[in-house]
C-alpha cells in the first residue's frame, strides 16, 4: 500500500468494482469527460468494465484510492502508457462524487509521483486533462507539474470539441520541490 497524508493507494479489489462502476462509469457525463473512448452501456461484471480487477501489466497500473480519514473507497487512480524505454508514464484519477472538493486529488498525484519516480525509476510523468478541469489542473500544479501545451479541440465531450491540456513533471524538477 502506498500512503499519502490523506489517502492510500492499494490494489483494486473485487468489492471495489461495483462501487467504482456505479459512481464513476454510470455517470455518463463525467465518464465521457474523463475518457477518450465513448461511453457505452456495460455492466460492472463485464470483462469490458474499466474497473474490473486485473493484474497490472507493463503499461497500465490501476489503484484504488482509500480515504484515510474514514477508510472508505474514495476512487481510482492509475499510471498508464508506461514507456520503459523513455522512462515515462501518464497519470490519472477519478474520485467518487462524495469525495470531491477535499484536496484528495493533490495527495493522489503526490503519491503517484513518488511511486513513479522512486519505485519505478521514471524520468517524466504527464497529466492529460480537459482545459476546464480546474480540480485536476490544481492538483497537477500543486505538485510541480508545468503546462507543456494545449491540443486545441482535441476531445469530443458533452456534444462538443474541447481543448485538452498537457502537464509534465520531470524527476529532477520533482526532487527540487521536496
Amino acid at each position: 500500500m502506498l500512503l499519502g497524508t490523506k489517502i492510500a493507494l492499494r490494489a483494486r479489489e473485487d468489492d471495489d468494482v461495483a462501487v467504482l462502476h456505479a459512481e464513476l462509469y454510470e455517470d455518463v457525463s463525467t465518464r465521457s469527460r474523463g475518457s477518450m473512448r465513448p461511453w457505452r452501456p456495460i455492466s460492472a461484471g463485464s470483462l469490458d468494465s474499466p474497473y474490473r480487477v486485473t493484474s497490472p501489466d507493463d503499461e497500465y497500473l490501476p489503484f484504488s484510492i482509500v480515504d484515510l480519514a474514514g477508510g472508505e473507497l474514495a476512487g481510482e487512480a492509475s499510471l498508464w502508457g508506461l514507456d520503459a524505454h523513455n522512462r515515462s508514464a501518464h497519470l490519472g484519477l477519478g474520485l467518487r462524487p462524495s469525495f470531491r472538493g477535499r484536496g484528495l486529488g493533490s495527495d493522489v498525484v503526490a503519491v503517484l509521483c513518488e511511486y513513479g519516480f522512486i519505485v519505478r525509476g521514471l524520468h517524466r510523468l504527464q497529466i492529460d486533462t480537459l482545459a476546464d478541469n480546474a480540480a485536476m489542473i490544481r492538483a497537477a500544479t500543486r505538485n510541480g507539474f508545468v503546462r507543456d501545451g494545449t491540443l486545441r479541440s482535441a476531445v469530443w465531450a458533452g456534444g462538443e470539441f474541447v481543448d485538452e491540456v498537457l502537464y509534465g513533471l520531470l524527476v529532477d524538477d520533482w526532487r527540487d520541490t521536496d
